[in-house]
């Protein structure tokens, strides 16, 4: 697998692998698919702020793709990241979502990000394995936060500290 930096080319890919988890599955709380123009805005406001946005190949093929943003938008919070991961739904268990997260892992700059954090739809035991397998560990568990397909939904978040400063007096 190849993992690059992401074009506005990528984005009818992309937004063919999210918008099967947009229209199938409660693990994003979207409820209408994304048109590509919307998919390249999300990507170009992601990149223009100076966070990351990866894609993965294999044979060719855009597989799954990765992007971090600001967790909050509050000067206080500038330390901390959310990360979001997809992965196309025929390439689940094949090794590229942990290739992927060890991409994104060894591309953090660690002097200016402490945390990392990741808002999981629940249940959803892939991706809980997934973060949990590269040290993250749940900090909550918001119960129906969300309403799709005629249900309540829950989410939690879970959080991976990158290094700690010591404490100053």
């Amino acid at each position: 697998m190849n993992i690059r930096k992401a074009t506005p080319d990528d984005a009818p890919a992309i937004c063919n692998i999210y918008n099967y988890y947009i229209e199938n599955t409660a693990v994003t709380f979207e409820t209408t698919p994304l048109p590509e123009s919307v998919m390249r805005q999300r990507m170009a406001e992601v990149i223009g702020s100076g966070y990351s946005f990866y894609v993965g190949e294999a044979d060719g093929k855009i597989i799954g793709y990765y992007y971090t943003q600001c967790w909050k938008n509050r000067s206080a919070y500038t330390s901390t990241m959310e990360e979001s991961i997809y992965l196309d739904k025929d390439e689940a268990g094949k090794g590229y979502g942990s290739r992927m997260f060890e991409h994104l892992l060894a591309h953090i700059d660690g002097s200016s990000t402490h945390v990392l954090i990741a808002c999981i739809s629940i249940p959803n035991e892939g991706s809980v394995r997934l973060h949990e397998k590269f040290g993250f560990r749940q900090i909550s568990h918001m119960k129906e936060i969300g309403r799709k397909f005629d249900r309540w939904r829950d989410i939690g978040h879970w959080q991976l500290i990158l290094g700690l400063e010591p404490e100053k007096s």
